[in-house]
């Protein structure tokens, strides 16, 4: 019997996820420009309205204060690199406080791309509905996670740790974060890696290719009875189950782990201040100089049948989601689509205050 075409890549698709159950699998999005827009819009927690503090976005050009699902969707545009993928990613932006004059600077984007990760689990691993709103870190804190540095994604063993900076650097001496920080005056190191840490890093970040980075785990445990828009409580991470798997809570959604990577253009500055003196010189866009409040949002608007696919059926990895084959719509390679700030601002140069008027604060 001849089988058609849908329903032989359903069946490979199923028969690969039964394997990728055992096995993590994962493929990687990048973007075709720095990002879509710059501003102060966050449709998640301020809908409507503009947001306290600046963000930059990445993603389907729908973006708005009001935004949804199904706006997102209609995009005209998009800046990830895959047809049929319109979400929008935001996250905090950074800015450079000059010591000698306390004036601010805006640091532009190195690049920006986001890990998809599909964890071993005794789950299906299903898409992300479209409009789900998640949102990881607290833009207000300005104190270090409980847990300490050691970053954690299983609530099973203790106190989770989702967002943490990323400083490559060709020696690490004198060390990025003071050693015996307890993190009220300075970041905390990582004991088991030198790269990283919480709070902002005390030193140039100057491997090649690598400067600063902000690294934003997202969980995939969505709870349908939450709903779509209640970011505030429809989503937990998995927990172990032994044997590696991490699995959902019963009648609870599997969905993908997203990783933010956001890589910050700060070797410019690096001569404008003095690192190893406990005065670091970077803020995020709500005046935050400790960099515990790191946060990143998102709002799916994938065609949802294409997920699946990926989903089911692509590993790869490091090489980049577009090397995904059976892709419906394509490859996007446009380096063109961005729309307007949604609020007409000064966001760019020099500047006596961060857009917004967020005063800094936390270590300084």
């Amino acid at each position: 019997m001849r089988l058609g075409f849908a329903t032989l890549i359903a069946s490979l698709a199923s028969n690969t996820a039964a394997v990728a159950k055992d096995t993590r699998t994962f493929a990687v999005l990048r973007f075709t420009n720095k990002q879509l827009t710059i501003g102060r819009a966050d449709p998640i927690v301020t809908p409507g309205r503009p947001s306290p503090h600046l963000h930059h976005v990445l993603g389907g050009s729908a973006f708005h204060f009001n935004v949804t699902g199904t706006d997102l969707a209609r995009s005209k545009c998009s800046t990830a690199n895959i047809k049929g993928d319109n979400s929008n990613y935001w996250f905090p932006s950074l800015f450079f406080r000059d010591p000698k004059t306390g004036k601010y600077e805006d640091v532009e984007i190195y690049y920006a791309q986001v890990y998809y990760f599909f964890e071993p689990t005794n789950d299906d691993i299903k898409a992300f509905p479209l409009g789900l709103n998640m949102v990881v870190g607290d833009a207000n804190t300005r104190s270090p996670p409980a847990g300490g540095a050691t970053g954690n994604l299983d609530p099973s063993r203790g106190p989770l740790n989702a967002v943490r900076w990323v400083c490559p650097r060709k020696s690490y001496g004198p060390p990025s974060w003071q050693a015996d920080s307890d993190g009220t005056s300075g970041g905390m190191p990582n004991k088991h890696n030198k790269a990283e840490g919480v709070g902002f890093p005390d030193a140039n970040c100057d491997e090649y290719a690598s400067p600063l980075r902000a690294d934003v785990h997202f969980p995939s445990c969505y709870n349908p009875d939450a709903g779509l828009t209640d970011f505030r409580n429809n989503m937990v991470y998995p927990s172990s189950a032994g044997n590696g798997k991490l699995d959902c809570p019963g009648g609870w959604i599997h969905l993908p782990h997203l990783l933010f990577e956001v890589y910050w253009n700060t070797p410019p500055f690096r001569d404008r201040w003095e690192p190893g003196r406990g005065r670091q010189p970077f803020v995020l866009s709500n005046g935050d100089a400790t960099g515990y409040s790191l946060h990143g949002d998102f709002m799916s608007g994938w065609d949802e049948t294409l997920l699946q696919h990926i989903i089911d059926t692509c590993d790869a990895g490091t090489s980049g989601m577009d090397k995904c084959s059976g892709l419906s719509y394509g490859t996007n390679h446009d380096n063109t689509c961005t729309i307007q700030s949604p609020v007409m601002e000064t966001i760019s140069g020099v500047m006596d205050a961060l857009p917004g008027n967020n005063p800094s604060s936390g270590w300084l």
